[in-house]
């Protein structure tokens, strides 16, 4: 099914077409090769079952410049009512989404009779922040973790983000003063439904914030991590300003954040405010960086491979000294696990904070365990494997203040081994 602007449908399958502006301008970056969906975590009983696995292909259109994979994953097999993630189990990104909800309330100037609409709001962590600052507040999340959400006081409707939704919202809620998205505008599979139904929420001076993995920080940083199914585009400026246009959205500001490795949070109305001078500087970067004249992606290949046989490596060696265990199961370690095969012969288990729901279940593809934390300070490994690398500098002081003493691998963007103390 093809991809490109005007389209109604849900993408799913092999794509031909560019996801933002439809041509069939697609050229291939990088071939992972076929991985299972990242947090489809496999339980004990599954693993006597056969996994799914699915084309996992970067891809660029060398028409309008859009980062994209070229098979889309049905949404219901990618976000099912199981799914284990919750933001509140990373504290830094708690921190994070509070000065968000802050610099949105005090940038737009909400109020106690405004409504702020989370979609893809996960356990209702952003969300809190609002609440925090006397906003009215509405959840939108398709899996399980919405109960959560409810049953700590965040109001949230267990569903896609559709038209339906919309209407419900407006007919019980009235429309929204800002709707915001954080790493799920890349993950919608009806991306311009989505954004008119975004529209429609939207009070007339109303405003979209978006963030999501910037493409820059991908391709100089060699976060090939971030490719999975979860992940549809990969945005940078230039192609997502005309996405919005399409859909009747004016850019108005845009700035990196750190989160995730690297973020770029947009913010988008219908024209009411002055454009930021951020917006050019961010696009004259962009250009200057090599990311629309495709020079930029042939180093970036060859990186990645470099890479995974450096990763391989350190790895192989460290075996030699021992047990290796893995550090936290983001839904990134799946891509990295898969595509450089590390299984369970190389990494015994990964440790996980208590509470988190992917406990005493297995990595998806490679079968790998994951453990509570304490196994980690029980056992003292040799070495530990930092899968969650792109926040490893706040994980690793952690881990030694709790009494880990071993080795760390630190898997990119330049594995690295990094002594104990």
């Amino acid at each position: 099914m093809n991809g490109g602007a005007g389209q109604t449908e849900v993408l799913i399958g092999a794509l031909n077409a560019c996801q933002g502006c439809g041509a069939t301008a697609l050229e291939r970056v990088l071939d992972l090769g076929h991985h299972p969906p990242c947090d489809s975590l496999v339980t004990p009983e599954g693993l006597h079952e056969p996994e799914v696995a699915f084309p996992l292909v970067l891809c660029r259109c060398t028409a309008c410049g859009l980062a994209q994979i070229d098979y889309a994953v049905e949404p219901q097999v990618v976000f099912f009512p199981e799914y284990p993630y919750r933001t509140a189990m990373t504290a830094l990104l708690g921190e994070h989404f509070r000065s968000l909800t802050d610099d949105v309330t005090n940038r737009l100037e909400l109020g106690s009779e405004d409504l702020a609409v989370d979609i893809g709001s996960n356990d209702g962590t952003l969300l809190k922040g609002f609440q925090a600052n006397g906003v009215k507040v509405l959840g939108v999340e398709p899996t399980g973790i919405a109960d959560i959400a409810n049953a700590e006081g965040v109001p949230t409707i267990c569903a896609f983000f559709d038209d339906a939704v919309v209407s419900r919202i407006v007919a019980e809620h009235g429309r929204a003063a800002v709707v915001t998205g954080t790493n799920m505008f890349a993950h919608i599979n009806n991306l311009f439904p989505a954004l008119r139904a975004i529209g429609t929420l939207l009070e007339d001076d109303g405003v979209f914030v978006s963030e999501s993995h910037y493409l820059l920080n991908l391709v100089q940083e060699l976060q090939y991590d971030t490719i999975y199914h979860e992940h549809l585009r990969f945005y940078s400026l230039r192609p997502l300003t005309a996405i919005f246009a399409r859909a009747g959205f004016s850019v108005f500001d845009a700035e990196r954040v750190p989160t995730h490795g690297g973020s770029i949070r947009v913010w988008a109305d219908r024209g009411a405010r002055e454009q930021s001078a951020r917006v050019a500087e961010l696009l004259a970067a962009e250009e200057e960086h090599g990311l629309y004249d495709g020079s930029a992606y042939e180093l970036f290949r060859d990186r990645v491979v470099a890479s995974k046989l450096r990763l391989l490596e350190l790895l192989l060696d460290a075996r030699k000294l021992g047990r290796i265990v893995g550090i936290a199961a983001p839904g990134r370690a799946s891509t990295i696990l898969n595509y450089c095969g590390i299984g369970h012969d190389l990494l015994e288990s990964i440790v996980e904070l208590p509470g988190s729901l992917k406990i005493g279940k297995y990595t998806p593809g490679t079968h790998v365990p994951i453990v509570e934390e304490s196994a980690l300070f029980a056992d003292q490994p040799p070495t530990a494997l930092v899968l969650a690398w792109h926040i490893g500098d706040a994980i690793m002081p952690k881990l030694r203040e709790k009494g880990f003493r071993g080795n760390f691998i630190i898997p990119l963007p330049e594995p690295r081994f990094v002594e104990g103390g």
